[in-house]
C-alpha cells in the first residue's frame, strides 16, 4: 500500500476569487488538473514521452467535492493516489489542503483513459507505467464511496 504524493502547491491569488470572496470552482478544477499531469508525470506518462509517442490522456469522468472555502492568499497543496489501475484506464484522486490550517478543503476522483491521439481510441498503457501505477495504489475514503 501506498501512500498520497504531493502534487501541486500553490497560492489562491484574488482574480481566483468570485464575487463571494472564495476561489472560484474553476480554479479548484484548474489546480486539481496541474496535479494530475504532475502525478501522470512521475508514472512515467511525461509530456515528451506523450509527444513523441503520439498518446496523450483523456478525462472519462471526474467527480468533486467541496469541503472549506479557500480565500486569496491562502496556500493550497494537493495530494494524490491511485485507486485503480486497469490495462487502459487509471482512477485517482485528488485532496486539497489548506496548507496552513491543514484543513481538507476539496476532494477530486477522475477516471482517465490512455488514448492513441493519431487513431483515436483508446489503448494499453506501457507495461512499465502499468507496473508503476500498480506500485502507487492508496485505499482512500471518498465522500460519495470506493
Amino acid at each position: 500500500m501506498s501512500e498520497l504524493v504531493e502534487t501541486y502547491r500553490g497560492t489562491v491569488y484574488p482574480w481566483h476569487c468570485d464575487h463571494m470572496g472564495h476561489m472560484n470552482v474553476m480554479w479548484y478544477v484548474g489546480k486539481f488538473d496541474e496535479g494530475t499531469w504532475h502525478f501522470f508525470s512521475s508514472l512515467g506518462l511525461t509530456p515528451g514521452w506523450l509527444r513523441e509517442n503520439k498518446r496523450g490522456m483523456v478525462a472519462l469522468d471526474q467527480r468533486i467535492a467541496y469541503q472549506r472555502e479557500l480565500n486569496a492568499g491562502d496556500v493550497v497543496v494537493v495530494r494524490t493516489g491511485l485507486l485503480e489501475v486497469r490495462p487502459k484506464i487509471l482512477r485517482f484522486a485528488h485532496q486539497m489542503f489548506n496548507a496552513h490550517s491543514g484543513e481538507l478543503c476539496a476532494v477530486t476522483q477522475l477516471v482517465g483513459a490512455h488514448l492513441d491521439t493519431e487513431h483515436r481510441r483508446t489503448v494499453a498503457l506501457p507495461e512499465d507505467v502499468a507496473a508503476r501505477a500498480s506500485e502507487r495504489i492508496v485505499t482512500m475514503e471518498l465522500p460519495w464511496g470506493n
